[in-house]
């Protein structure tokens, strides 16, 4: 009966270990990256088996946007598009690596880049929230316009239908449980050149906007992922208009629903804003791009975060993921050939990317010894 009584503690003892530790694991391990031109497909699936795989990333978070054959939306497809066969050939081959691919297009701003309109106000000029707002021959920042990126106008009639399609076609074709909407640094909403959201609350046109995408992909069992911006308050924690939200969508934190993800990007400090979200019931991943120690610093924090919270809010630190805001291509060559910027203050999202992968490892690896 003693030794019955002995196994029963040890086992209910290894139990109770093995839940901890297991919390302390990070659920996310993950790149974003633009998708790759057709031409470096087979180089950038080599890429996931030799870099990726080998380095712990279990999420790809693919910036796909117009560079997708549509076939519902022909009209949208951008140049040089990755074909339907190429994009299942990608998708075997991480599924083959246990990575999972989280295809994103960018809803509600990123509508354009410095002179050039994105394929969606391009064919759809109606749907632009600021048309009075001509992009220039050259861009500058800052300039009078307040222009960074153009947006859509939320609610445009059939705006939605339109980029709905797209949502739907790239999660199926992907085969993807989540989709990734970007919607960060959304600087033009409730503009006065708008005849509909002009007048409005920025923060209530936000947070529908995310609950309208969201709603559309729970009706598919699918989950929303977007960037956290706009969801913090620039002014009071003087984060600022970037990294953080100084046109009044912040208070949309608490109008959209808890099954968001949000991807909480900071590339100079890691602020401790994951907690923010985690406190607010949503989950949650910190993200860096060029300064290794940020990376160290987002993956200690994260750790720490879940070591120190309760189990409730433990589950809510999903874990980092760094994001590179160039090629699939230039990160390639860049990882087969780094430049040599070593020294103070230094810059690299190669050498990010290393720093969090074995950051991550370090972290779990001495999880693992306890």
């Amino acid at each position: 009966m003693n030794l019955f009584r002995n196994f029963l503690f040890v086992f209910a003892f290894t139990i109770q270990i093995a839940f901890v530790y297991g919390q302390e694991k990070f659920a996310v391990k993950g790149f974003c990256v633009a998708a790759p031109q057709p031409e470096s497909l087979d180089s950038f699936i080599d890429f996931t088996k030799t870099q990726l795989a080998p380095n712990g990333i279990n999420t790809l978070v693919l910036r796909v946007d117009y560079q997708y054959a549509y076939e519902s939306r022909p009209e949208l497809r951008g140049e040089n598009p990755l074909s339907k066969e190429q994009v299942k050939k990608l998708v075997n081959a991480c599924k083959n690596l246990g990575i999972e691919i989280i295809p994103q297009v960018n809803l509600l701003g990123h509508q354009s880049w410095h002179s050039k309109a994105t394929k969606l106000i391009e064919v759809y000029p109606e749907f632009d929230e600021t048309p009075n707002i001509q992009l220039p021959e050259k861009y500058e920042w800052p300039n009078e316009d307040g222009l960074y990126c153009k947006s859509y106008c939320p609610l445009h009639p059939d705006v939605h239908e339109v980029v709905f399609d797209l949502v739907d076609e790239i999660t199926e074709v992907f085969e993807a449980k989540a989709f990734h909407a970007g919607m960060d640094e959304v600087f033009y909403l409730a503009h006065d050149d708008c005849p509909r959201c002009n007048g409005q609350d920025p923060a209530k046109l936000f947070a529908n906007e995310v609950r309208k995408i969201s709603d559309h992909l729970q009706e598919q069992d699918k989950r929303l992922w977007i960037w956290g911006d706009r969801l913090i308050d620039g002014v009071e924690t003087g984060i600022g208009m970037w990294e953080a939200s100084m046109n009044n969508t912040a208070r949309a934190i608490d109008m959209i629903p808890k099954s968001v993800v949000i991807c909480d990007w900071h590339y100079e400090k890691a602020y401790p804003t994951p907690a923010i979200f985690a406190m607010k019931g949503f989950d949650v991943i910190a993200c860096p791009w060029r300064k290794p120690e940020v990376a160290e610093d987002q993956v200690k924090m994260i750790s720490d975060f879940k070591a120190n919270s309760t189990k409730k809010m433990t589950s809510h630190f999903l874990g980092t993921m760094h994001t590179y805001w160039s090629s699939a291509e230039r990160f390639m060559e860049e990882l087969e050939n780094p430049p040599n910027n070593e020294g103070e203050g230094h810059i690299s999202a190669v050498d990010t990317f290393k720093a969090m992968c074995e950051s991550i490892a370090e972290m779990e690896g001495s999880t693992n010894e306890n």
